[in-house]
């Protein structure tokens, strides 16, 4: 029979060593006792499903995966470290339609022997990074498998916009981005040769930093076409020229290597460049604008959308990028 008492013996209270010892029914009261609330759910945890308020009427969604092995190390990040990236590349798809994050549902899968601290402690994240996103955690689901899978569906907010899709770029339009790009792909190659500096770099890639508020406002200011720098730039802009059927040129110049991604690459022997125009996870947010609209703060121009051609849908500096680049769930990278 199910321990209903948390994995304590006679109702008697002690630390369970594992998620075993705490048992599913105690593992989700531990989990949805570390959560906070917003304006915005009008029913949180503890019910068949949650009710969030929708002014809208228009509800954004979008969904993603964390495997343990693929997408994160547990001897490089902390749960904590999980918890905030899971929550941060799911907020920044729905900021990247010019939506506000809402709400958070977690789907969780974890062996019986991990120790109970870790899915408390990837809550703390999870819920700490909705916070900075002006969302809440709402409930989810967990079950017992072999191998740590975070799985987030992100839900999200108009306000009375309409939706920035991939297809809107025009020729003429001008590309520009907000955030870091790079910055990850630059934390990766250090922890892959076994160092833990320089520390800003290996920060951004356990604990990516989304502008989330940018995405509402490109769409309050016109944006014409908008994504989050998930895969890698090329591979993303490529999204957003397949989906508005345009080419985009990207100016190398214009592109931000800080000197110190500069001396990380002189040190692994890899072009700092190479890890800006394709390295993934940074998620900042990339979109197309008018040619005539002055750019939000905080936001550069790095390119310019053009008419389609024979070139490839990205070029850089007028020419093909002929380096490999890019995320595919389907390729070869891991974090190994």
């Amino acid at each position: 029979m199910q321990d209903l008492s948390g994995g304590y013996p006679g109702g008697h209270p002690r630390s369970p060593g594992t998620v075993g010892e705490l048992g599913e029914f105690g593992l989700i009261r531990e989990l949805t006792s570390r959560l906070t609330t917003t304006p915005a759910v009008r029913i949180g945890p503890g019910d068949d499903a949650a009710v969030i308020a929708a002014p809208d009427r228009r509800i954004v969604a979008s969904t993603d995966i964390l495997l343990e092995g693929r997408h994160f190390r547990r001897d490089w990040s902390t749960a904590y470290d999980v918890g905030r990236k899971a929550a941060a590349q799911n907020c920044a798809d729905i900021a990247a339609m010019g939506a506000v994050p809402t709400a958070l549902l977690l789907g969780l899968v974890v062996p019986a022997e991990l120790p109970a601290n870790w899915p408390t402690e990837l809550m703390d994240g999870i819920r700490d990074e909705a916070q900075v996103a002006s969302a809440a955690v709402v409930g989810g689901d967990v079950a017992r498998g072999d191998t740590i899978t975070v799985s987030i569906t992100a839900l999200g907010d108009m306000r009375n916009q309409d939706p920035v899709t991939r297809a809107g770029a025009r020729p003429g339009d001008t590309v520009a981005v907000t955030g870091w790009l790079g910055w990850s792909a630059a934390g990766h190659a250090v922890l892959s040769r076994g160092f833990r500096s320089p520390r800003a770099f290996v920060e951004a890639h356990r604990r990516p930093e989304p502008p989330y508020h940018a995405g509402p406002a490109a769409a309050a200011l016109g944006a014409t076409a908008m994504t989050d720098v998930s895969d890698g730039l090329i591979a993303d802009l490529g999204h957003i020229a397949e989906s508005s059927k345009v080419r985009i040129d990207v100016r190398s110049g214009a592109l931000d290597v800080p000197a110190q991604m500069s001396d990380i690459g002189q040190a692994v022997g890899v072009d700092p460049l190479h890890w800006v125009l394709t390295g993934g996870e940074d998620h900042a947010i990339v979109a197309t604008f008018p040619p005539q609209q002055k750019l939000p703060a905080r936001w550069r121009k790095i390119g310019e959308v053009l008419a389609p051609s024979a070139l490839p849908q990205v070029t850089v500096d007028g020419a093909p990028w002929d380096k490999a680049g890019g995320w595919d769930h389907f390729g070869d990278q891991d974090e190994d």
